[in-house]
């Protein structure tokens, strides 16, 4: 058996307990990281002293409804377009692309429900606004054209439907609109 000089011996030893407790560390960090099963109670006493919020959100086949029918009035205006209907977050739910429709109907269907929803009023009447505020078209994800609508409940807006791709913003909010009133029906 060879014998290891004292220095060999103290290096080898100095590793061996560098690995162990880097070993024994790792347990520790990794049982430290495991997620408790259980709820805080605190947060559940927190929801009770009125710190959250609930809000109205169109179901997918709600949303699905109002994107077909404003695509359907469409149709029978004989015209090509997209339609997009997007949550109180601005959040896309649903999209459909008409048969024919530019490629910039896409985006801009987006865009129009997005801006609709986030001023909870028709995009016309919003790009009306830019004659004393030009630079609300500065804003990302807006476009302050007609074919925009809102969906409110009691006043608050939940989502927005955008139509783009017809020849004028009129006729796309009214496709738009034809959208939301398949929601009452």
């Amino acid at each position: 058996m060879k014998k290891f000089s004292r220095s060999a011996r103290v290096l080898t030893g100095t590793a061996v307990a560098a690995t162990l407790a880097a070993g024994t560390f790792g347990a520790l960090s990794a049982n430290a990281a495991t997620p408790k099963t259980t709820p805080a109670p605190a947060a559940a006493s927190s929801a009770a002293k009125g710190n959250t919020t609930q809000s109205t959100h169109l179901t997918v086949e709600a949303a699905t409804k109002a994107a077909k029918a404003a695509l359907d009035e469409a149709k029978k205006n004989n015209q090509r377009v997209s339609v997009a209907v997007v949550d109180r977050n601005g959040n896309t739910v649903v999209t459909l692309r008409g048969d024919g429709a530019g490629p910039q109907s896409y985006e801009s269907a987006v865009k129009k429900a997005y801006t609709a929803v986030s001023w909870n009023a028709p995009t016309s009447e919003l790009a009306k606004r830019l004659t004393n505020a030009p630079n609300l078209k500065d804003i990302p994800g807006t476009l302050f054209l007609g074919g925009g609508a809102p969906v409110a409940v009691k006043g608050a807006p939940i989502a927005g439907i955008g139509v783009a791709g017809a020849p004028s913003g009129d006729l796309d909010e009214k496709f738009a609109q034809a959208g939301v009133a398949a929601l009452g029906r």
